[in-house]
């Protein structure tokens, strides 16, 4: 479960240490672009740099008392820098340097997640080109369709986890962002040239215009893609989850030994990673929503967003980490059942290979709707009566007038059918 499973990176961004030590950076920087522009005294500087620190159980005693935390960490390094502390937050709101660390740490997730994203693409990369040729049914409404190879889905998950992994880039670039604009973001109390410094020094591109906030549609925007990647992930574990039942069985999750299923029923082997890989999905999304309705604030800013915040961007940057490496041990340990496919495939007795039938007629010169007519008479027959259509057509002597015995049997080649799988791995670059 999450709360056994240890986050050592992911987990650090998100730490209320690491909060106020991004925003005591942005302090300093901003006391260093005063003191380059000689509006305090770079002395003062040089001490506040050597004695700013705090003790986290000291910002949250004051905080008690004065219940603002940004207020109660400058009183906390105020403490510790003494005198100088009076140069420290001058012209400043408190969403300086509470949104400017906040996109800190949120490239830093970023970053983190596309660590992964990379890993997982090059599992599947891997396995999509282990199982290219391993041919099962393609499935549409749940009933099979016609052949395709597992190795083609694994392609097509590959291919939309790229998409996502250019998606998670952008938001990382329109989240690097900060803003030392004041109150209400006009600079009233503090030059421009102050927020061009911090934002040079920490590499983010200073808010073209901003209020007393950076507009909440770069959150929003980076939720949503989070919650994007959520519903890729849902999809794949959605699949491995049908294909892992009973009367299915072409892949199944590792199951280690020990591992126990069911209370009740020793026989389970449940897909359980998957599943709650599924259910977590859920939340991220609900958050991408929470992040969206965050957008439209009073005025200049009011404090709805806030308190929602704490919650919903670290705790999606969290669950996605949590996802991403719950779902690539999956991958790399997921058990594929070739013989099952063969199996399943034979199901229908051949009726995947209707369209071909279909086709070939409409060649001879049949209209559509009379192939059609004819194909879907032994199909249903065989459906009903469970026989091998391949037989059923050959006894037809309607079709037989049109195709002979050579031409039925060649209707049925799985070769032809999966003639370009290659071609779309190699468009694919795999």
């Amino acid at each position: 479960m999450i709360e056994r499973y240890t986050l050592p990176e992911m987990g650090k961004v998100w730490s209320e240490e690491n909060k106020f030590r991004k925003i005591l950076e942005v302090e300093i920087l901003v006391c260093e672009a005063l003191a380059e522009l000689g509006e305090i005294p770079r002395e003062a500087v040089a001490k506040i740099k050597d004695k700013a620190d705090f003790d986290l159980k000291r910002v949250r005693e004051i905080e008690e008392e004065v219940r603002h935390d940004i207020i109660a960490f400058l009183t906390a390094v105020g403490e510790q820098v003494g005198e100088e502390s009076r140069y420290i937050h001058l012209g400043l709101t408190s969403y300086d340097v509470v949104d400017t660390s906040l996109s800190l740490r949120m490239r830093e997730a970023a970053d983190l997640i596309l660590k992964s994203l990379k890993e997982l693409s090059e599992v599947l990369k891997k396995k999509a080109g282990e199982y290219k040729e391993t041919v099962m049914v393609g499935r549409s409404h749940g009933i099979h369709a016609e052949p395709i190879t597992f190795g083609l889905k694994l392609a097509l998950w590959w291919e939309e986890i790229e998409r996502t992994r250019e998606r998670v880039e952008e938001a990382r670039r329109l989240i690097s962002y900060g803003k030392i604009s004041g109150a209400v973001g006009t600079y009233a109390h503090i030059d421009p040239r102050v927020e061009e410094y911090v934002c040079r020094k920490l590499n983010l591109t200073p808010a073209p215009v901003s209020t007393q906030i950076l507009q909440r549609d770069r959150h929003a925007h980076y939720l949503s893609v989070l919650a994007l990647l959520a519903s890729s992930l849902d999809k794949f574990a959605l699949e491995i989850r049908n294909l892992q039942r009973t009367d299915i069985l072409e892949v199944e999750e590792y199951f280690s030994r020990g591992q126990k299923g069911s209370s009740a029923m020793p026989h389970k082997r449940n897909p359980i990673i998957s599943e709650r890989v599924s259910g977590l999905a859920r939340v991220v999304r609900s958050h991408a929503r929470t992040a969206l309705e965050n957008v439209p604030l009073w005025h200049e800013r009011d404090l709805t967003h806030s308190s929602v915040e704490r919650i919903i961007i670290p705790d999606s940057c969290i669950l996605i980490d949590y996802m991403l490496k719950k779902f690539i041990a999956v991958m790399q340990d997921l058990i594929v059942y070739p013989e099952n496919m063969k199996k399943n495939l034979a199901k229908t007795g051949g009726l995947i290979f209707s369209e071909t039938v279909l086709l070939e007629l409409a060649k001879k010169g049949l209209s559509r709707e009379k192939a059609y007519r004819l194909v879907q008479r032994n199909a249903m027959q065989a459906w009903d009566k469970e026989t091998d259509f391949k037989e059923l057509l050959l006894q037809d002597k309607e079709i037989g007038k049109h195709l002979n015995k050579d031409e039925v049997e060649r209707c049925f080649d799985l070769k032809h059918n999966l003639r370009n799988v290659e071609t779309i791995f190699k468009r694919l670059g795999l």
